[in-house]
């Protein structure tokens, strides 16, 4: 029925492996613009997180959906991400194991909103010793598309198991994707949506949820069967 016994994990970049509140806070300042403290920011929506908070800063929303001012905006964004964004804690050691595993089929999705997205992770990842090169896959996703179409695609490119598959996300809509294409959920609530939200409005089960990076990195690695880390790589040809 299925043409590989591998295992696949697919990974969400911002929010989940990539600390994106403190890169676009500091995008933000650069232009003397606050959005607020974390747990604020969580309790907004798609573009919102990325220009203010419309209830909040109505004012700082008009200035910004000016073409050139957005611009400028997201320029300092890709600056902050490709020079200064980290990745959260335990986060490179795990993909770095999760590379070295022959048997785990393991790549990234994205929706950042960078100028040249795809060079902008490269840059990042590259400065915590990671080629993402060496991943399966590295997919940007439109903000317009849903996530469910891709995540099933990259399932069946592989030809794996829906039952061997794994998807690691912050948002609900990461969460029905992985459903909605039968794979296991790996939920953190550090990201772009917070704890309460995740199960009180959208009724994620507390058990699949990760409350800091290190808790996701013990998860993965007890399902996956993954030792501990690793310092070797195998070589890979990325699809895209």
């Amino acid at each position: 029925m299925y043409n590989s016994t591998q295992r696949l994990l697919i990974l969400d970049a911002d929010g989940t492996t990539i600390d994106a509140f403190s890169a676009i806070e500091t995008a933000f300042a650069r232009h003397g613009l606050v959005i607020g403290d974390e747990a604020r920011f969580q309790k907004r929506h798609n573009l919102l997180k990325y220009l203010g908070g419309l209830k909040e800063f109505p004012s700082i929303i008009r200035k910004n959906l000016r073409k050139n001012s957005r611009t400028r905006l997201v320029e300092s964004l890709t600056s902050v991400y490709r020079e200064e964004a980290t990745l959260y804690e335990g986060i490179p050691a795990l993909i770095r194991e999760l590379i070295a595993a022959p048997d785990i089929v393991v790549g990234m999705v994205t929706r950042n909103i960078t100028n040249e997205p795809l060079e902008t992770l490269r840059q990042l990842f590259l400065r915590h010793d990671i080629d993402i090169n060496e991943l399966d896959f590295l997919v940007h996703i439109p903000l317009s598309e849903k996530k469910t179409a891709q995540f099933r695609a990259i399932r069946e490119q592989f030809g794996i198991n829906p039952a061997r598959a794994y998807i690691c996300g912050d948002e609900h809509k990461d969460f029905t994707a992985a459903v909605n294409t039968g794979m296991h959920p790996f939920m953190v609530s550090y990201g772009f949506e917070d704890h309460d939200r995740l199960t009180a409005k959208f009724d994620v089960p507390a058990e699949v949820i990760s409350r800091t990076s290190t808790e996701l990195c013990a998860r993965v690695r007890h399902a996956l069967d993954l030792a501990g880390d690793a310092s070797g790589s195998r070589t890979r040809t990325a699809a895209r």
